[in-house]
């Protein structure tokens, strides 16, 4: 038996979802941990492109079960809608297979509202919210005014809890100028959506549990990024939950000590999606080039990524928080034709050298990477299936890396699709 966690080691957009589906043949139980409908795992299979926002990438093969963790902000409307998406394409027939955690927190319509409401009025300040209202929810959660999912089984207990909460939800957007929600629209809203549901709630963490326990094989999908991360990343210009490896076991519920491996996910170049520092940010034709080779507009916002050279300062910091004992290295393909490379090994602040991203992102904001160069390639590396095919440049790029980070590279993806794919060590098989 293997559990093994897939994390984002950079600002999310690394390919989880890619990686994720690839990993699912081995395994018999996927669960996402965090996060909510402000991921977007793109899969493509046979020619087909699926975006998935809440239910795990693994759901496309058959016979996994699929499992939403009590941390994930889920928008019933949005799961609803996901759903059958899914069971259009031919996916999930069998709905014992998918299971959602009756403790995980609902969006509701006024956590989407404050969550828009806000962005704007940041004006220039704005974050870069996807707008799903995921801060909002999780705000609920800890002052523990939230809904979960369960809650909206029970129709006089959700009145009670909605209008407990929804004067101040009103007041937050009537001091942005928007209009009030009604109660008697909420409770018929997130009802119906729970009759819908209801057959899709249990306890996740039990479930996990008890298939560690038989010795099955439990796959952990993370979405995010570590420099997302609310605890880890260049806040206040985060997502609002815990991205790491280590929440895979807080959140879902088992012992630190069960999980077997962390595959952390890295593009060969990085992204950012909306406001906040990027010290390997690029600018002019290039960047256009990075965009629109590698496909770098958001899968949820459509909004296109900022783009920038590999920072392998910041990759070694985000290995280390995750305990990754492996890396994938993502859209390997897309620096073909470019020469040179560059990569950050480090930053200058204020006239000093240091090896890290500052605490400040002000500071973050000040830095200036240093950059070491690789002759670049021309081969077109898409059909590449064992290491020893790409060609000798990009093999010491990727050389470049382990040593760096001091982390293998294991899976090394050449191409969007599934089969595009080198697979060195598959962590499910530990011989």
């Amino acid at each position: 038996m293997a559990n093994v966690a897939v994390v984002g080691v950079q600002w999310g957009d690394e390919g989880k979802g890619k990686i994720v589906d690839i990993l699912a043949e081995n395994a018999d139980v996927v669960v996402r941990f965090q996060g909510g409908g402000n991921a977007g795992h793109t899969l493509v299979v046979d020619q087909r492109k699926v975006v998935l926002h809440l239910v795990p990438s693994g759901v496309l093969h058959p016979n996994k079960y699929c499992l939403i963790g009590p941390a994930v902000a889920v928008d019933p409307e949005a799961l609803i809608e996901e759903i059958a998406a899914l069971k259009a394409l031919g996916a999930l027939s069998n709905d014992s297979m998918l299971i959602v955690s009756r403790r995980a927190h609902v969006v509701t319509p006024y956590h989407k509202a404050i969550d828009a409401a806000r962005e704007v009025g940041r004006g220039k300040d704005r974050i870069g919210t996807t707008l799903r209202g995921i801060g909002p929810c999780l705000e609920d959660k800890a002052a523990r005014t939230g809904l979960r999912l369960i809650d909206l089984i029970d129709v006089d207990f959700l009145s009670e809890r909605l209008a407990a909460r929804l004067p101040e939800a009103n007041a937050i957007l009537a001091h942005y100028g928007q209009p009030p929600m009604k109660l008697e629209d909420l409770v018929g809203k997130l009802s119906q959506y729970g009759k819908k549901l209801g057959q899709y709630l249990g306890d996740t963490g039990e479930f996990v549990r008890k298939e560690m326990d038989r010795g099955r094989n439990v796959l952990f999908e993370g979405a995010q990024g570590a420099l997302l991360d609310v605890d880890h990343g260049t806040y206040p210009f985060v997502t609002s939950s815990s991205c790491v490896a280590g929440a895979a076991s807080s959140t879902v519920g088992f012992g630190p000590q069960r999980l077997n491996g962390v595959v952390g996910v890295a593009k060969a170049y990085c992204t950012r999606v909306g406001s906040g520092p990027f010290p390997t940010e690029i600018s002019g034709e290039l960047e256009e080039r990075l965009r629109q080779a590698g496909g770098e507009f958001g899968a949820t916002t459509g909004r296109p990524r900022r783009c920038g050279w590999l920072d392998l300062a910041a990759l070694k910091t985000a290995v280390s928080i995750n305990g990754c004992t492996s890396l994938c290295l993502t859209k390997l393909d897309v620096l073909s034709g470019i020469n040179p490379i560059q990569v950050a090994v480090g930053y200058r602040l204020d006239g000093e050298n240091i090896e890290s991203l500052p605490d400040d992102c002000r500071a973050v904001g000040r830095l200036e990477p240093i950059f070491e160069s690789f002759e670049g390639w021309t081969e077109n590396i898409r059909d590449a299936r064992e290491i020893d095919a790409l060609p000798q440049n990009t093999r010491k790029f990727i050389r470049r890396i382990e040593t760096f980070i001091n982390v293998p590279v294991d899976i090394i993806s050449v191409g969007s699709a599934r089969a595009e794919t080198i697979m060195i060590k598959n962590p499910f098989r530990q011989n």
